[in-house]
């Protein structure tokens, strides 16, 4: 049975820096039940920014709650359920501007969001792009993630690298050893557009611990960008550690 819609609001301007890392570094935060799902041998986080918009919790579209950014660090895992496997995504870190989205979201699906001042900026230029930029602010100092974007969209191309990073619609939390917290997310294949120019420059020791300081400071494997859409999040459900196949 399908489970109720926890949450409805539109998703716009994501952008993706995507990282090659160690898989031994995302251990501690990988889900039981899962595994990590690799691209071409490669081991990916990504680093994401966006919009959400008209967001409604349960229906509601609370003051002051409809419309802010969020940046989140993220990696790809997989789940079989015993018929097929479910591709999904892990969230290391998720910083929002309102405190208690970040209250909610921690306590009913085990997130690990954080409140930060937070604002954004889209920037139209000269030869046909845009610049987007998300910026938040920790101990005292703006931390930034941003590309300028071409205004030509899209599909998504069938077995491509923006298949695998845009094309999760599960999410996977991690509670103990041996349960996890899984949803659904749902939304319509996106549009893509091309990035140059991308930038991230934050306090990833300070924000996601020294493991990560090595990948998140190099050059990006690849850096997307997707128009986004409306999309729903239902409610979670408790699943047990079980033998999954390599």
């Amino acid at each position: 049975m399908q489970k109720s819609r926890f949450l409805k609001a539109q998703w716009k301007n994501l952008l993706m820096l995507n990282y090659q890392v160690d898989p031994e570094i995302l251990k501690p935060y990988l889900p039981a039940g899962t595994v990590l799902d690799i691209w071409q041998d490669k081991t990916l986080v990504s680093m994401v920014g966006f919009m959400f918009i008209d967001t409604r919790v349960l229906g509601v579209r609370w003051p002051f709650h409809i419309n802010f950014e969020e940046v989140n660090l993220r990696f790809y895992v997989k789940h079989f359920n015993g018929k097929e496997w479910k591709r999904g995504a892990v969230f290391v870190s998720e910083i929002v501007p309102k405190s208690i989205i970040a209250f909610i979201a921690n306590n009913l699906y085990h997130e690990k969001y954080s409140a930060l001042p937070m604002q954004h900026s889209v920037t139209l230029k000269e030869d046909n792009h845009t610049e987007f930029l998300y910026q938040w602010k920790l101990d005292g100092a703006w931390n930034k993630l941003g590309a300028t974007v071409s205004n030509q969209f899209e599909n998504i191309e069938p077995g491509s690298h923006e298949e695998f990073i845009f094309e999760h619609y599960w999410g996977y939390n991690r509670i103990n050893s041996n349960k996890t917290t899984e949803y659904q997310v749902e939304h319509v294949s996106w549009q893509v557009a091309k990035v140059k120019d991308c930038i991230f420059e934050a306090d990833v020791k300070t924000l996601y611990g020294d493991a990560f300081v090595p990948y998140l400071t190099a050059k990006p494997y690849s850096a997307f960008f997707a128009n986004g859409s409306e999309i729903s999040v239902r409610m979670g459900e408790k699943i047990l550690a079980a033998p999954t196949l390599p």
